[in-house]
């Protein structure tokens, strides 16, 4: 069985069944405490997770709802992103694609749960659907080649961002403006990409209240995940658990003539294939 790893009540939980019934498995239970508890602690130990998935059954566990699910990574102990990485998203921009990836970093008080509350603060909030890379095994100087050796896993993200505070100064606010309490779901779970010949080649959605407004595969991406880990990696040392988004694609509120933002009682649903599903109320 393929490895998902989500958290629920703090506990590090092993995903499995299909999307009629998902299904959770205590890791550290159901390895008679070989493997930890602890879900920042398993990035460290991907390999052996992968292992154990492997032995469990569709029927094993018990059933959650998403809305019980914590951040599948919680507590990264980097949290980088990437700015204009998406060749359609460039052009609604107007902006030039970037010769190298344009990478701010994200606050790790901004993080929040898969089916958290958006708290909006200001009339220019926006949605900003991703896909996120988790690191497994860190390091520095990692070749683009031996790049997925090297992470644990995808999960799908939201980066949302206060346009207002985002644009404030020169030059821009990014990180600022990307890091207000709860603008940063993540979820549902981290899926293991490792068998997967469509890993750079996913489809990525966020409709808001029922209506597609970003539709469009990752291939999109002007630097891919194996060139994006690379890069970072030979700039500053990668840990276990550091999850970089990766940016977003076209059809962000932003983008539209005139702008069209995000308003309290919208519902932000992200999804990434061969992941699953973020469901973000605003409030």
């Amino acid at each position: 069985m393929s490895l998902k790893l989500a958290s629920i009540q703090g506990r590090a939980q092993f995903v499995v069944g299909s999307s009629a019934e998902f299904r959770f498995v205590d890791v550290e239970r159901s390895s008679k405490g070989s493997l930890p508890s602890d879900v920042m602690s398993c990035y460290s130990v991907w390999q052996s997770l992968r292992a154990h998935a492997a032995t469990l059954s569709s029927t094993d566990g018990t059933i959650c709802s998403l809305e019980e699910l914590d951040c599948p990574v919680p507590q990264p102990r980097q949290l980088f992103a990437v700015g204009l990485n998406y060749k359609k998203h460039a052009e609604e921009m107007n902006s030039p694609i970037p010769a190298s990836p344009l990478t701010f970093a994200k606050f790790q008080s901004s993080i929040n749960t898969p089916c958290g509350d958006v708290q909006l603060v200001g009339a220019t909030c926006d949605y900003e659907s991703e896909l996120v890379i988790v690191i497994g095994t860190g390091g520095v100087n990692i070749a683009q080649a031996d790049a997925w050796q090297h992470i644990a896993g995808i999960t799908a993200g939201q980066d949302i961002s206060d346009r207002t505070l985002q644009y404030s100064g020169v030059p821009p606010q990014f990180s600022l403006g990307k890091s207000r309490t709860g603008f940063t779901p993540m979820g549902p779970w981290v899926a293991d990409m490792h068998d997967n010949a469509s890993r750079d080649n996913l489809r990525l959605t966020c409709s808001i209240n029922g209506e597609m407004r970003q539709d469009t595969n990752t291939n999109d991406m002007i630097f891919d995940i194996s060139q994006i880990v690379s890069y970072l990696s030979g700039i500053c040392q990668l840990f276990p658990g550091d999850a970089i988004f990766t940016g977003t694609t076209a059809g962000v509120g932003h983008g539209h003539k005139p702008p069209i933002y995000l308003q309290r009682g919208d519902i932000i649903e992200t999804t990434l294939e061969g992941v699953g599903i973020i469901r973000n109320r605003c409030v």
